[in-house]
Order: C-alpha cells, then structure tokens, then sequence
C-alpha cells in the first residue's frame, strides 16, 4: 500500500447542473414509492438552459406529475429567474408505463427466507463498499472536507453571501504519511455568481474564508498551515453558472456521491432507482458491512466487493480487502461477514426497509440523498450508516 501521497477529492453544491439532475431523479423515486411502495422506477434526467429532459420507466399504480417534480426541486434551489426559472422552463418527458403486473409482488418485511431466497437480482453489477478510520464518519477524509465545504456554501448563500450561485464546485487536497492524513495541501472553491452580479475577488475570498472556509475547519482535526494553498476562482471571475452555463445529467457525479475516488466505486449512478435495482441497494449494503469492520477495530481500511449475476439472489462472489490494516486476515473478516450479513436483494431491502422510507419522512428520502449525501449523512437517519453489528464482528 502506497505510504506517501498526496489525494484530492471534488464535491459540488446543490445547484450544480448534474446534482440537480440526481435530485429531480431521485425526487421522482419518492414520489412513487410514497403512493406505492411496491412501485419500479428508473428514471433519469438532462437539463441545459431553460430546459429539463426527463425519461422515466416505471410500472405503478401512483400517478407522478414528472414537470412538477422537476419545479418542485429546481425551485427551493434558488436560481434568479435570469438564470434558470423553475415556473416557465421547458420540461421535456419521455415515459414508459410498464404493466403493473410488473410491480413487486409483495413487501419484503413480510416475505418468509424461502420467498427472500426466490427474489433475484434482476442486473449484473460488481459493487464496492469502504470505510476508514481517517474521520468519525469512517470516510476518506479529502471527500469529506469537500462534502462540508459544498453544504457550507449551500447554507451561507441563502444568508450570508447572497450574491453567491447555487452552482459552486469545491476541490481539497490532502497530504498523506505513512498512509495517514496529516495537512491539507490545497482547498480550491469555484464560486458562481448570480445574474450580472460583480464582485471585488478580495471581498470574495473573505467572505468565502470568514463563513465557510474557517467554521468547516474549526471542526475538523485537519488545519490549514501556512503552506496551504486556497485558491477562489483561479481561472478569474465565474459570473456564468449553473445550466445557463453547462448542462447536467443523472449519475455523473458517482465518485462524490460515494468516496471521492480514494476507494473504487462500480461508477453507476446511485440515483432514479428504486430498491429492487441491487446496483443502488447492494453499494448500500457493502458500505454497511465495510464500516462495521472498521467501528468494530478490526482493520484501519476496508473494502468490501459484492457480485451479482441476474437470476441469482445472493451475490456470486464477495471478496475483502484491508490493504494490510486488518488486525486478523481479510479471509477471516469474510467469513465474519458472511456469517453476520445477509447480502441477498430482498434482504437488503427488508433490513433496510427501503420500500418506506420516503413514507416515513413528510419531505421525502432519497431526493435529499445527493445534496446531503449517500453515506455520513447525520441530518437522516441512513439504516446503512449504523454501526450495529460491530459486537457480532468481534
């Protein structure tokens, strides 16, 4: 395992074009599921100026308004109407309405081992999940700086900093010895301005340092020292932003949404999914039992890879890696695993109660997901983010 390096990671805000695409997308799967849980949806989105792409397949028996899911989201984000206006955008829909015969055939919390053993996964994915002992989230320390300083912004502009867009993008690179996190190289903000907005560089770079910069690192076990490089719009001022500027589409922030690209992720868009597809329920599942080892003491690092072949209910292959943390061997913290997780569609489903989760939450689930994270996200309460088999691991 490489010893010394240095690694950035890069988070974008909510009004990001593509995030925006993950919310609308995943905004729709609560929409459905909140009428009916038994509901399958994949849906995707692309939007550029003045306009939203949205396709959507889906066997239900709910009735979701797609053009006002899309409003419903762009609008909160808080764009000027000059630069995208969520009342009189175009949206664009493409739907196909599968039978409802083709819904799930029944509630996972209820099925007998036997009816959990007969539900296949339906797609081939090879799917990853990690965790680290690098923050108390068990994460990569350079996505997590990134992911606060990109939520920070979120929150500062509707106070603080106005003038700010939605659309900022956030790069922080951290230095690593004898493969620990020990400074922070650089913290690069790319900070979109509102319509025609002018803003002296320098009053930028307080306002940025004072409100966000400084109050996420106040928390952080990492500073800033006199070596560090901050860098605020280094190409010059970024008065253009969001999809006036550059379109958006559904999935392509994949390494943001799960470790930065300091672990390997399948690259699959976890967003407009419902739970049946195991590429969005198994990385959820693989995160769970990679951060369990790790709570439980049983390595620094640890990734956890699942296979799964359509017709099968149960991953074909699981492997595990430490890279050299583990306090025992990676095969032994298989075998734990596979004794204390049950990695089959159906019961990730089940344990997880995912069917029911928008249910469960007045303003919905899984379209708060990409703006404030698929894992560590401490404002839900995310089943797969628990730490609760880490005695049954020992």
């Amino acid at each position: 395992m490489k010893q010394d390096f240095l690694f950035t990671s890069e988070a974008v805000a909510e009004g990001h074009p593509d995030r925006l695409c993950d919310m609308i997308s995943d905004t729709v799967v609560d929409r459905f599921l909140r009428q009916d849980p038994y509901s399958r949806v994949v849906t995707e989105c692309a939007l550029s100026k003045g306009v939203v792409f949205m396709a959507a397949r889906f066997a239900s028996t709910a009735n979701v308004d797609l053009p006002d899911v899309a409003r419903s989201v762009i609008g909160p984000v808080g764009y000027r109407p000059e630069d995208f206006n969520a009342a009189d955008c175009t949206v664009v829909t493409s739907i196909i309405t599968m039978s409802p015969d083709q819904r799930a055939k029944a509630d996972e919390l209820e099925m007998t081992d036997s009816e959990i053993e007969h539900l296949p996964a339906t797609h081939q994915a090879t799917i990853f999940g990690f965790a680290c002992n690098q923050t108390p989230q068990l994460m990569p320390i350079p996505i997590m700086l990134a992911n606060n300083f990109a939520r920070k912004l979120t929150k500062v502009r509707r106070k603080a900093i106005n003038y700010l867009s939605p659309d900022c993008t956030v790069q922080v690179g951290v230095v690593y010895e004898n493969a620990k996190p020990v400074r922070i190289h650089n913290i690069t903000i790319v900070a979109g301005y509102q319509f025609r907005v002018k803003v002296d560089p320098v009053i930028l770079r307080e306002d940025l340092l004072q409100h966000v910069i400084n109050p996420v690192l106040a928390k952080e076990t990492l500073e800033i020292d006199e070596s560090t490089q901050i860098f605020i719009n280094p190409q010059g001022a970024f008065p253009k932003s969001g999809p006036a500027y550059h379109s958006g589409m559904t999935g392509r922030k994949s390494a943001g949404d799960t470790y930065g690209g300091y672990a390997r992720h399948n690259g699959a868009a976890l967003s407009g999914k419902d739970p049946s597809r195991i590429d969005r329920t198994g990385v959820y599942a693989a995160r769970y039992a990679a951060k369990n080892i790790v709570a439980a003491g049983l390595a620094e690092e640890c990734e956890v890879q699942l296979s799964y072949c359509i017709g099968y209910s149960s991953p074909v292959s699981i492997q595990v890696q430490t890279f050299g943390t583990g306090i025992i061997s990676d095969n032994e913290i298989k075998r734990r695993i596979e004794q204390n997780f049950d990695f089959r569609l159906g019961a990730i489903i089940r344990d997880f109660a995912l069917r029911h989760l928008p249910s469960d939450y007045t303003d919905g689930f899984y379209g708060k997901l990409p703006a404030l994270g698929h894992f560590a996200n401490e404002q839900l309460d995310l089943p797969w983010e628990r730490t609760d088999k880490c005695d049954l691991l020992k």
